[in-house]
């Protein structure tokens, strides 16, 4: 071991401080963490900061993920233990899932940190957090890309990235598909989950192929299914997407009865356009209700990832030019459970 990560800082609540019942942020709190940290943890290891950008996360843009992607890029991999990266807890889940995929086959953890609530705030876990993914880097002998968050009341758990789903409702708390997490630190000792649906770290320690979508493409649609969902508000007059996804329900069911909540009728008018329809996801192992029949043949299908993570590959899919069943189908950094 190097004792030595890179932390890449980006901004968002990890990076921000409270006034007056605002958050936002504020450029020298970045290095607060860090000083954190080494009051409660001393100063075994070397930090080196980068910082591409100071952003609130649900501001991202295209642009400021290239730049935070490419600023990953730069970081040469040899010198380091591994990275991590801080991020904002509102988009964490779609900043990891995508990172999971570009970086798939990074050689060192890459690991995003968050925090609920500013490092000036009693009720905050940044550095639990930030001090989780230290410890998990330091404990392995393996790459990938990995989430630490620790929830109320709870030990702080490690993520595959390709497994984490979005935050719950108000409490903002975050968990792996299945509520199967990699594994979690105890006692500031990382402690892998052994579980039918986790990889190994044998698995971990094997070669895996880059990915084949690194560019990404807004030009999507998405819907969620509930109840008297009115698929007829959806038209594309004046704009027409070049793909709409649909997240079923938790059964891998839609409303396919009636006029305008039929999702049959819907599929055939963005048929007529040209547009492809994606629904997920589904459990290829699951019963097939009767409501549902045919509907797997009758559009694109995301089989056993989250709905996060068949947004990103069809994102990827699409602004790399790459058939969207060909992506959903890949398995870049374990995100089938099948």
């Amino acid at each position: 071991m190097k004792n030595k990560i890179c932390v890449i800082f980006t901004g968002g609540t990890i990076g921000s401080y409270s006034n007056g019942g605002i958050v936002d942020l504020k450029p020298e709190t970045s290095s607060l963490l860090i000083e954190k940290y080494r009051e409660r943890f001393g100063n075994l290891i070397q930090f080196d900061e980068l910082r591409p950008l100071n952003i609130l996360s649900e501001n991202m843009q295209p642009a400021d993920l290239k730049t935070m992607a490419d600023c990953i890029r730069s970081v040469n991999k040899e010198d380091y233990d591994g990275i991590i990266l801080t991020h904002g807890t509102d988009t964490l889940c779609f900043t990891a899932n995508l990172f999971s995929q570009i970086f798939c086959d990074i050689e060192i953890p890459l690991v995003l940190v968050s925090a609920l609530y500013p490092l000036d705030d009693e009720r905050s876990r940044g550095v639990e957090n930030f001090a989780g993914a230290v410890t998990f880097i330091e404990s392995v002998d393996y790459g990938g890309v990995f989430v630490s968050f620790e929830n109320h009341a709870e030990n702080c758990k490690i993520h595959l990235a390709s497994r984490l789903i979005s935050a719950t409702q108000i409490r903002g708390e975050y968990e792996s598909i299945l509520n199967v997490h990699y594994g979690e630190i105890r006692g500031w000792r990382f402690v892998y989950n052994k579980s039918e649906y986790n990889p190994t770290p044998s698995d971990l320690r094997r070669p895996r192929k880059p990915c084949d979508t690194q560019e990404l493409c807004t030009d999507l649609v998405t819907i969620q299914a509930h109840s008297l969902l009115n698929f007829d508000y959806y038209r594309f007059n004046d704009i027409k997407p070049k793909a709409v996804m649909v997240q079923l329900y938790h059964s891998g069911t839609v409303c396919t009865e009636g006029e305008e909540a039929n999702f049959k009728n819907f599929l055939a008018y963005c048929k007529n356009l040209g547009i492809e329809v994606v629904i997920a996801t589904v459990d290829s192992k699951a019963r097939t209700y009767g409501s549902a029949l045919g509907l797997a043949e009758m559009c694109t299908t995301a089989y056993d990832i989250s709905f996060e993570m068949a947004t990103v590959k069809v994102l990827l899919a699409l602004g790399s030019g790459k058939n969207i069943s060909d992506a959903l189908n890949n398995n870049n950094f374990f995100e089938k459970l099948h």
